[in-house]
């Protein structure tokens, strides 16, 4: 584990594999951290070197001290990681809100991308009146007490079979998290909205969904898909909204193939 100041904030990160090698940057949803992509890193450190990082107040990473995120402010630090790990261009996946920091990439950054790759996202994720519900709730109630109805939405029923212990463990690291922070980014869901942001960029685009994900379905990747002017996203079978944990060895070939 690495910490970069940024901002006046500390960010944790982590930078693994050969320097020599293409950069990829990892972003993972809201609630969880930069361990939903572990499974991952034996198939992708042979080939490529490997960023993740925590959001605002979740993992190893500082508190925002503002009263407002943004998702080019999201951005920023993934340009600031990637210049700390000495790359003028790097290929990028994010999930749930880190495909939305992919988006504002896309629209504003598309020049630093050798490749896109969202997940499990959408131009407009939810409605601002039920963000802003759930934001509200966190401040009122906390994360620990949170965590036992949302941590639920992430996951399949075939992921939670298998995993006896997946919602337990997870309940436990959202639980770790800074309210506030969490509830900021909520408001900054809300917020976002990238409908008619996305039509002009040149990044190769690979977009992935599950079929049995509550929280952005596929028709919201099929929206995007339109938005963006690209193909049809794939959507993977008995796959919730975190196809990194779920299904770690399919996402890794369907990464691999895109970014080769």
């Amino acid at each position: 584990m690495s910490f970069l100041e940024i901002n006046g904030r500390v960010v944790g990160y982590r930078l693994l594999g050969d320097a020599s090698l293409p950069l990829v940057v990892l972003a993972h949803p809201l609630g969880m951290s930069q361990a939903v992509w572990d499974e991952l890193l034996p198939a992708l450190l042979p080939r490529y070197r490997v960023l993740t990082w925590d959001l605002p107040g979740h993992g190893s990473s500082a508190a925002w001290r503002g009263e407002q995120i943004t998702p080019a402010s999201l951005a920023a630090e993934v340009l600031a990681l990637a210049e700390a790990a000495g790359a003028e261009h790097f290929h990028f996946a994010g999930t749930s809100i880190g495909g939305v920091i992919g988006q504002q990439l896309l629209s504003r950054h598309g020049d630093r991308l050798l490749s896109a790759t969202l997940t499990n996202t959408g131009a407009v994720i939810g409605t601002r009146d039920a963000w802003q519900t759930r934001a509200a709730a966190v401040r009122e109630k906390g994360l620990v007490s949170m965590a036992v109805d949302i941590v639920p939405r992430w996951f399949g029923p075939a992921a939670c079979q298998a995993q006896p212990a997946l919602l337990q463990g997870w309940n436990t690291i959202m639980g770790c998290g800074d309210a506030n922070s969490y509830a900021l980014l909520c408001e900054m869901l809300g917020r976002a909205d990238f409908r008619e942001q996305l039509g002009n960029h040149k990044v190769p685009l690979l977009l992935v969904g599950g079929s049995d994900d509550v929280a952005t379905p596929p028709e919201s990747l099929r929206a995007l898909a339109q938005c963006c002017g690209t193909g049809d996203p794939v959507i993977l079978d008995k796959v919730g909204h975190v196809p990194s944990v779920e299904c770690p060895e399919r996402f890794s070939r369907l990464l691999l193939a895109h970014l080769g």
